[in-house]
């Protein structure tokens, strides 16, 4: 980084110079106070999903973890769809074998009659191999994915029940990608947010949020480097929400820069910010499991997340 865009950095984070305005009618409507986010409940679909085993593109456990997180979204609302997609892909054996995997982005759709859009993202998919664990033997095992896979998902689905008892004052798109975390390069992973990128339509969104990996017992949560790149005043406006609502987790500076499925839409245009807690030792290993994890990391992110999406930025 130049010594003058951390200079910018360090101002903007520390007086606040910036500021991201949500369009919000003149007279707004008085608005229902929302559900609170029930960290026990995402928690229990963090472990329901993981109870399903890996969920790589194209096995068992990925086509029942699909079905179950589609008739979960239609509890909440009537708008939700499979966004079916192939990719074509290098197998993780050795030599790999030229792969089609069949993938479903799926959709979900909150508060249609409001124009204003924010998106709402996490992966649902986990990686097929473990090939960061400390152990070779285990480095071509599929990793079960409770915090890079499960964790975002529980959270969005939460919320999506929350958005069902308490219509919000803009549409929000759900959207759980698939394909994430398949290849071996990362030009052979995000497939799913890829096509979604090139294949949008009226699910077009105004600004978006990624949830990935905010699971972890031990929460830390920076800056995410891509998204500081693309928007920093709408990455600053987020932390400084969660700074006001007293969430120690978020931490005003500079993390990682973090290849992630927020990447192919801030390509086309959309401002992304990637929420992550990318220090997580138990990263692409077979100890990336629920014991590791936390409900009350998953209510320090849905908090933030509900806050937003009614109050605004």
């Amino acid at each position: 980084m130049k010594i003058i865009q951390l200079a910018i950095l360090v101002l903007i984070l520390s007086c606040g110079m910036f500021t991201w305005a949500c369009a919000e009618p003149q007279n707004p409507p008085a608005q229902k106070t929302p559900l609170p986010f029930d960290s026990h409940r995402a928690f229990k679909i963090l472990k329901k999903q993981c109870e399903f085993g890996p969920r790589p593109p194209d096995s068992e456990a990925h086509r029942k973890t699909k079905d179950y997180l589609f008739t979960e979204l239609k509890k909440y609302t009537d708008t939700v769809i499979l966004q079916p997609y192939t990719s074509e892909v290098d197998t993780i054996d050795d030599p790999p074998q030229r792969k089609t995997l069949h993938m479903n982005n799926i959709i979900a759709e909150f508060g249609s009659n409001h124009s204003e859009t924010l998106l709402l993202a996490a992966h649902w998919d986990t990686r097929p191999c473990a090939d960061r664990d400390p152990n070779t033997d285990n480095q071509r095992e599929p990793i079960l994915g409770a915090n890079d896979g499960a964790s975002g998902v529980a959270v969005l689905l939460e919320i999506a029940r929350i958005l069902e008892a308490t219509p919000p004052p803009r549409r929000i798109v759900i959207i759980l990608f698939d394909g994430e975390d398949y290849g071996k390069t990362t030009d052979q992973m995000f497939l799913g947010s890829r096509y979604f990128a090139k294949n949008m339509g009226k699910w077009k969104p105004d600004y978006g949020i990624l949830l990935d990996m905010i699971g972890d017992k031990d929460l830390q949560i920076p800056i995410e480097g891509y998204s500081w790149d693309a928007n920093p005043e709408f990455a600053t406006a987020i932390w400084q929400r969660a700074e006001k609502l007293g969430l120690a987790p978020f931490q005003r500076k500079l993390g990682h820069r973090v290849m992630d499925d927020h990447v192919p839409l801030i390509k086309v245009g959309i401002p992304m910010v990637n929420i992550i807690d990318f220090d997580y030792p138990h990263w692409h290993t077979l100890e990336d499991t629920v014991d590791k994890c936390s409900p009350k990391s998953l209510e320090v992110v849905g908090k933030l997340v509900v806050n937003i999406i009614y109050e605004g930025l």
